[in-house]
């Protein structure tokens, strides 16, 4: 073996066998995290930043997936304990895990970081114009379609809807015609031709608002704040939600209307965890 591999060689075996010397604390800690739903946490050095929050429908199976995971071994040799918050069901789990992520910023967690910047698709006529959460309440605007973290990923959402429905950026307002021409697009047959003429403004209008109602942002469907209640036996939670944000969880109803009083505004995490339970009605549901 030529000298210059057997080192490398050598280096690499050692950090391969690194990945599994866990420090006995954290086998420790991992037996005694319970079998149920809930949010873990490892920690570093006292005082940092949390290094990475997760959550999970069975926390120690989580966990121990995490010490056969090559990839964490970095974060897992700056881990010195790990903590855990149960919850009575996935989704509790998954709006506290958000919720703690955006609030701590744990330094191993890429998604679910607070986005200040949120956007959507607005009609405005028969104009999709990109408007921003800090402008109008998501919670409540009409005729929205699709979150997106820029007005860059807005606008490329809207060429891929148009690119898919032969649709033409003229009338969407991603590309300027001059007056009594037809767009580039039309040429090669991937426009339905409503610049030249081929289809009407009508039927152009109609297949843009049929194209669009996959990405629709449902409007709030309640007066005020909703507890929705899961229980793992004797353990019941009920997550109080207002404008698809999540405030808190409670044991009680009692506890529940304590925390609606909370001031909430829109939410996209908790918005893509919740619309689907909340309006198929798959989960109980308490009005606050």
């Amino acid at each position: 073996m030529p000298p210059s591999i057997a080192p490398r060689r050598r280096r690499d075996d050692f950090e391969a066998s690194r990945v599994y010397e866990y420090p006995q604390h954290l086998r420790e800690a991992i037996e005694d995290a319970p079998t149920g739903a809930g949010v873990y946490t490892f920690h570093g050095e006292a005082g940092d930043l949390p290094l990475y929050i997760g959550k999970s429908v069975n926390i120690r199976a989580r966990l121990l997936s995490h010490l056969r995971t090559p990839d964490e071994a970095r974060m897992l040799r700056q881990t010195r304990h790990i903590s855990h918050i149960r919850t009575a069901g996935e989704i509790g789990a998954l709006l506290l895990e958000a919720q703690m992520i955006k609030a701590q910023h744990p330094l191993f967690n890429q998604k679910l970081r607070r986005n200040k910047q949120l956007c959507s698709l607005q009609m405005r006529g028969d104009v999709p114009e990109v408007v921003y959460s800090k402008d109008i309440d998501f919670a409540t605007a009409p005729d929205l379609y699709g979150l997106f973290a820029s007005r860059h990923a807005a606008l490329d959402a809207l060429r891929a809807v148009a690119d898919a429905n032969k649709l033409c950026y003229g009338p969407l307002g991603l590309e300027k015609l001059p007056p009594g021409k037809a767009c580039f697009r039309s040429a090669i047959r991937q426009c339905a031709g409503v610049c030249r003429g081929d289809e009407s403004p009508d039927a152009h209008r109609t297949r843009l608002f049929t194209s669009l109602l996959g990405l629709q942002v449902a409007c709030w469907p309640y007066a005020g704040a909703i507890g929705l209640v899961e229980r793992d036996e004797a353990f019941t939670q009920i997550h109080v939600i207002h404008h698809w944000c999540y405030l808190g969880s409670a044991t009680t109803p009692d506890e529940a209307r304590q925390l609606s009083t909370v001031a909430a505004g829109f939410d996209a995490d908790g918005y893509k965890i919740l619309c689907r339970p909340v309006l198929t009605q798959s989960v109980e549901i308490m009005v606050l």
